[in-house]
């Protein structure tokens, strides 16, 4: 796995850079090709927090992210949580992406997390922005992408309509999608 580093009031260590290569490289047991995994370090009050996304082939994400008062811990569970995410969606990603009973992946472009802005408005404000590439799929590809990044909502671009639409997770347990519609 090849690794990219972010920090906000954390200094990277060797230490630290070790520490997350070895608990990360685990997960290379899963996929036959080498991945590229975006790893940020923040720094929130007195705890810290680690996010990792890792950008598999066909524009399928994997991202976990954890905060604690020691970051080993926090690195601990990202890296559960991201084992967790691919043994839970192994047997959809199989049928997806290969024929045979080994996950393939390969690596896409970089992973750029854009700085956060904030905004003001009348009754709050915004306090966080987070721009995203999105790419053409099915309905079926979304649901598996939000069910990857364990999120209640995705969006996404219908690959036949050239739509963004959103799908979500309905109380119920069933998904929803929302696809825009225009007024005459």
């Amino acid at each position: 796995m090849r690794f990219n580093y972010a920090t906000n009031g954390i200094s990277l260590t060797d230490d630290l850079k070790q520490i997350t290569e070895a608990k990360l490289k685990k997960l290379d047991k899963y996929f036959q090709d080498e991945q590229q995994a975006r790893v940020v370090f923040k720094k929130e009050g007195d705890k810290a927090r680690i996010e990792v996304t890792i950008i598999l082939d066909k524009g399928v994400v994997l991202r976990a992210e954890e905060s604690n008062e020691d970051i080993k811990t926090a690195i601990d569970r990202v890296e559960d949580s991201l084992a967790r995410q691919v043994r839970k969606h192994k047997t959809k990603l199989q049928k997806r992406f290969t024929d045979n009973k080994t996950i393939r992946f390969e690596a896409v472009e970089d992973y750029n997390v854009p700085e956060n802005k904030e905004k003001n408005l009348e009754n709050g404000k915004i306090v966080k922005t987070k721009e995203f590439g999105i790419k053409p799929m099915n309905q079926e590809e979304a649901i598996l992408q939000m069910e990857l990044l364990d999120h209640d909502f995705f969006v996404f671009l219908d690959d036949e309509t050239n739509n963004v639409n959103v799908v979500y997770k309905r109380k119920d347990g069933n998904y929803g999608i929302l696809i825009p519609g225009f007024e005459k």
